[in-house]
């Protein structure tokens, strides 16, 4: 008997508000999976990014394969005593880095041949041995392993992965097993053409899995292809199960996703954008490299309840950005990922509100209206 289970709590035209049961705790829906690519959400620690409101994070397949390698993970106890996180963790199956990242690859039937990025070492993952890694590392929820492209890119392309991609589905839920630790998610695929995704979708269900992705978007195509797929796709999935949208993304995106059913995202960007000196808040996207903000004495934003967005004046973000001082990195690492969990904590509550279209309209509006000016 599995320990995970999905309950649908409410929904709001296609919003939905649910609860995902894992043995390691409670994920509420809509959720943001900060990604800690390398056993690490970067800037921050553990607590932190527990406290600002995640219940799960992300850990990548294809960086700790390199380093520090999954059987030495396995070794020391598992990814969660690893970086001490005793909460949910979802691994991807390490075919986007292998397919954005890995020198020289080669993708055959079995698998990708790939070497490394790091040190030109030669490695093989194949459907097996990213379910063997995956368990190894002690995941609670486990990617089947895809072929991604980036888009645009042929049809005929685009089928030949979606079908390499089915036929390593199955090769994944053998290797699974119908393992009671863990629960392993499917991966629609078929790039910008919804016949091939509708297809892909169809015979992952009939496979039968835990959660179903939707990957090989936020790949080159613009925002509003991303949202045709979505809205065509997503109400073939399950209703049952959760619906989980693969490294999107941006506020607007995430909100445009949760509007047409996602339950689930993950995205290095909020951290990323911290790190080079964008931050996110009611106010949108404001960058703090911009030398606007250098005799700035206000905050960010004084009516945040984030003390960081109140405690420390734009002009001083700024010189940590422009000094390219490591705490810039995670006070604004810490804003961005504090704004991102407000978004889904909000969302979650106005779609059990049955008031998530006035929600929407409200974030969007602050996000049109901009950045406060700097004084005189």
């Amino acid at each position: 008997m599995s320990n995970f289970s999905f309950n649908l709590l409410a929904t709001d035209n296609k919003a939905r508000c649910g609860e995902i049961l894992t043995a390691r705790g409670i994920i509420r829906t809509p959720a943001f999976m900060p990604v800690g690519t390398a056993a690490t959400v970067k800037a921050l620690y553990p607590e932190q990014v527990r406290e600002l409101g995640a219940d799960i994070i992300l850990g990548n397949t294809y960086h700790l394969m390199l380093r520090p390698g999954a059987e030495r993970i396995n070794r020391l106890g598992g990814l969660h005593k690893f970086m001490d996180w005793q909460y949910p963790i979802l691994t991807d199956s390490g075919g986007f880095q292998v397919m954005s990242l890995a020198n020289l690859r080669k993708i055959s039937e079995k698998g990708v041949k790939f070497r490394s990025h790091i040190d030109g070492q030669e490695y093989e993952l194949t459907p097996e041995r990213s379910i063997e890694i995956q368990k190894l590392l002690n995941s609670d929820i486990i990617m089947q392993l895809d072929e991604c492209i980036n888009l645009p890119a042929p049809l005929e392309e685009i089928e030949r992965a979606m079908e390499l991609s089915l036929r390593w589905a199955e090769r994944s839920k053998i290797a699974f097993n119908n393992s009671e630790k863990n629960a392993l998610f499917a991966i629609v695929q078929g790039g910008d053409n919804i016949k091939l995704r509708a297809n892909s979708a169809a015979s992952l269900i009939n496979i039968g899995f835990d959660g179903y992705a939707i990957g090989g978007l936020a790949v080159g195509e613009p925002q509003a292809t991303m949202f045709n797929v979505l809205t065509d796709i997503v109400p073939i999935l399950p209703s049952n199960k959760p619906h989980y949208l693969m490294g999107v993304g941006k506020p607007d995106d995430i909100l445009g996703g949760i509007e047409r059913g996602i339950d689930m995202f993950d995205c290095v960007h909020p951290t990323r954008a911290g790190r080079h000196g964008r931050v996110y808040t009611q106010y949108g996207s404001i960058n703090l490299k911009n030398a606007r903000h250098k005799d700035d004495y206000r905050p960010l934003d004084a009516q945040s309840d984030n003390p960081n967005c109140v405690r420390f004046s734009r002009a001083y973000l700024h010189h940590l950005v422009k000094s390219q001082e490591i705490l810039g990195a995670m006070i604004l690492s810490q804003i961005n990922l504090a704004y991102y969990q407000k978004l889904m904590r909000e969302a979650r509550e106005a779609i059990m509100g049955g008031k998530f279209n006035d929600f929407a309209a409200k974030v969007r509006e602050g996000w049109q209206r901009g950045d406060i000016r700097p004084l005189g």
